[in-house]
Formats: C-alpha cells, structure tokens, sequence
C-alpha cells in the first residue's frame, strides 16, 4: 500500500482512526461542559475545520494562532493572528467561559515557553481544556514511529526527512531539524506543573495511555 494512502486511513481521513478518535474527544468535551453550546471559547492554536465538524459548537468562538488562515468565517467566529505565549495586550486582557487547545502544548518550544502558555491560559478564563498527546505512548504521534520520542536528535533528524507516514515530508535537514526540535512531548508530570489545579484525564488506546488533558471547570 502507498504510505501515504496509509497514513491518510490512519490518521488523515475523514473515516480515518484518528478522525474517529477526534469525534469521539469532541463528545467528551461536550459532556464536560453542558453549556458549551452558550459559551464563549478561546481556541489557542486551532483550526476552523474542526469545530466545523464538532457535534456542538460554542455560542461564540476566538480563533488564535500563528498559521494564516484563509477562507470565510462564519460569524460565530472571531480570528486572530497571535503567539499563545505572548498575546498582545489587547488580546490577553479580553475573558471568556472557556480556553481550549489542542496538541499545541507540545509546539510551543520549550518549558520557558510552556510555562507562558499556561499563564495564558490561567488569564483568559477559569475554565480550560488543554490536551496533548502522552510522551510516553510508545508511537510518536506526528509521523507516526514507534518509539521515534526517545531517539538521538540526530536519528530523528533522518527518520523526519525520510519516514514516508510523517504528515509532511522536510525539504532539506534544516527543515527537518525544525520541525524535530519544535515538537517536545511532555507526560503527565510536566502537564500537572503547567496546571497545577487542574484534573488531568487520560485518552486511552489499547489500554496504554495515549495522550492526556487538563481539565478545569468541568461541570461534575
């Protein structure tokens, strides 16, 4: 089979595993908070494409990320170019019902970084859900290697160039060296130090632990 028809059956497609595994974390969220649907949401790093395809959408939604975004925007959205870990004034003073992210924690680069990230997320709302894939599941999530996290930099320098299930393939090693350096996943231990008052909840696979989230606010 092509691997990139793999991946796509894995992971990309709309029928995919990981499509089915994203509905079923946009459930959970929803059984988490009740009042989604009446809520204003701060997304931190995400995409319109996927609350588009949510079973319940909030009542306002705040879209903020680095990567442009293109098309139209219903009018339930709001979308902004900015760093979670250095919003500009204007943006970090506003407040909202709930933050969300999702995956991003781990793109931030670095624990400095992380540590403003949550800071963000502290002074934008009372209530978060911040999730992010486990270090410890033994597959590397992003181009999908087993055991690609515990490697020498170098090595996962070449699996990054070279790994044909990666979601991109790197142009050139400079390339590569970027996207290896800037993805840095953290366990459960990290997720507690960035949000010490929250619950942290485990998504399991196989019965292993495959990503985590930090939840706070949740309607018990």
């Amino acid at each position: 089979m092509d691997m990139h028809a793999l991946r796509f059956r894995l992971v990309d497609g709309a029928n995919s595993w990981g499509a089915r595994h994203r509905e079923r974390r946009a459930s959970w969220l929803a059984q988490t908070f009740p009042d989604l649907a009446q809520m204003s949401v701060v997304d931190l790093g995400g995409r319109l494409g996927n609350w588009l395809r949510a079973p319940v959408r909030p009542k306002r939604l705040h879209l903020i990320n680095l990567e442009p975004m293109s098309g139209p925007v219903p009018d339930w959205v709001e979308v902004d170019h900015g760093d979670a870990c250095e919003l500009p004034t204007h943006l970090a003073l506003r407040r909202y019902d709930l933050v969300f992210s999702n995956s991003v924690l781990e793109h931030v680069g670095g624990h400095e970084r992380r540590l403003r990230f949550a800071e963000t997320v502290h002074g934008l709302a009372d209530a978060h859900w911040i999730q992010t894939p486990y270090r410890y599941f033994p597959v590397e999530p992003h181009w999908i290697i087993p055991g690609m996290q515990f490697l020498p930099l170098p090595l996962r320098i070449v699996l990054a160039r070279h790994w044909p299930l990666g979601h991109t393939r790197a142009a050139d090693r400079q390339r590569a060296t970027h996207d290896v350096l800037w993805t840095e996943l953290v366990g459960r231990s990290e997720l507690r130090h960035y949000f010490p008052r929250s619950a942290i909840r485990v998504e399991w696979l196989a019965g292993l632990p495959k990503s985590l989230i930090a939840v706070r606010g949740a309607v018990r």
